[in-house]
């Protein structure tokens, strides 16, 4: 399984609010891109956040009509967020990991310690191998 997770450290809004807010997090996360002007990534979170609250689970369709915007790009950002571990799909419907937003980034927390793990064992081999001296 492959799996990527993005990490910007960037100053936390001043004004707190819920668009501002999401924003930061998909911006921290990777999420929102240079080509994401939109910021579709923030409105399809929010979307999904919105409807995960009411019925627990939602779909890239049901993301799509509130937005009002193609399903293909909905799954694009989906993809992401599937990628990141941040959600995942069950045939056709989408779940926070979890259960909840914050839940969510605390399983993403988990998977990068998981993986700086898994460096850190390999570069200690590698130093090793090479005659480097760790204090």
């Amino acid at each position: 399984m492959s799996q990527r997770i993005i990490l910007n450290k960037l100053d936390k809004p001043k004004n707190k609010n819920l668009e501002s807010d999401a924003l930061w997090i998909c911006e921290s996360l990777g999420f929102s891109s240079g080509r994401d002007i939109e910021n579709t990534s923030t409105k399809v979170i929010i979307s999904l956040l919105k409807n995960l609250s009411h019925e627990g689970k939602t779909s890239s369709e049901a993301i799509a009509e509130d937005l009002d915007i193609k399903i293909s790009r909905v799954n694009y950002h989906i993809r992401s967020l599937v990628n990141s571990g941040l959600v995942y799909r069950e045939r056709r419907s989408l779940y926070l990991r979890g259960g909840s937003f914050k839940t969510a980034i605390q399983e993403m927390r988990k998977d990068a310690d998981r993986i700086f793990e898994d460096l850190e064992k390999v570069a200690e081999e590698i130093d090793g191998k090479m005659g480097i001296k760790n204090r």
